[in-house]
């Protein structure tokens, strides 16, 4: 039955799309707005946690086995488990993505840092180099292109999991996803599907450039 209300219907209805560009661009706006604080809050602990796990090797499985079981726990089950608690509120969704934002963060986070050579460190601790100062000044940046790649597939992550925060009325582009599928319109399950991917896109792009911009000793490597 549904499958042929759909297809009694062109794809896209131009005269739709014009007709809502102001609502597309403000659930553009929610979703960006929703993947950006997810990221930030998810960006915050895991670099907390992460160097915590570095100075204490023994937090390392713990804290990657509860944010394991957080990744592997389905977003609507998540959602369904939260609402009770915190409502049809932006807290509900931003607990949930945040959640599976950390492994990935962690993970890389920790690879990166780890994947500084020992010699570089024993040749800053000989210049007088402090254990903080290494890390902000040395390790950091020789493991950005390990904590980006991380940060990029969090990202991507995230937007596809906004869409699924539709359900609880917070979901920007998924909104239309979820009113083209309650009312058999399939262009606002176009609009709402194909605006994620280009979100999505356009973030890893973006995310790539700031890799190049803030290591350009890495493209210099590679070239040579």
């Amino acid at each position: 039955m549904i499958v042929a209300q759909l297809e009694g219907q062109p794809l896209v209805r131009w005269d739709w799309v014009f007709d809502h560009l102001d609502d597309i661009w403000n659930a553009t706006a929610e979703h960006l707005a929703l993947t950006g604080i997810a990221l930030g809050l998810g960006l915050l602990i895991s670099v907390g946690l992460s160097l915590l796990a570095r100075r204490y090797r023994k937090t390392y499985t713990p804290i990657t086995w509860v944010t394991g079981i957080l990744y592997t726990i389905p977003s609507l089950a998540l959602f369904s488990i939260l609402v009770p608690i915190t409502g049809l509120s932006i807290v509900t969704a931003e607990v949930g993505l945040v959640s599976y934002t950390l492994l990935i963060l962690i993970r890389n986070i920790v690879a990166g840092l780890d994947g500084v050579s020992p010699a570089i460190r024993e040749a800053a601790e000989g210049m007088g180099y402090t254990p903080r100062k290494i890390l902000l000044e040395i390790e950091i940046p020789l493991a950005l292109p390990v904590i980006i790649a991380g940060i990029r597939i969090a990202s991507v992550t995230t937007i596809g999991l906004v869409t699924v925060a539709a359900i609880i009325g917070k979901g920007g582009l998924g909104f239309f996803i979820l009113q083209g599928l309650r009312r058999f319109f399939t262009t606002e399950i176009v609009v709402g599907a194909v605006g994620s991917v280009v979100l999505a896109v356009v973030i890893d792009l973006s995310l790539v450039m700031i890799e190049r911009a803030l290591t350009p000793w890495a493209r210099a490597k590679v070239t040579l």
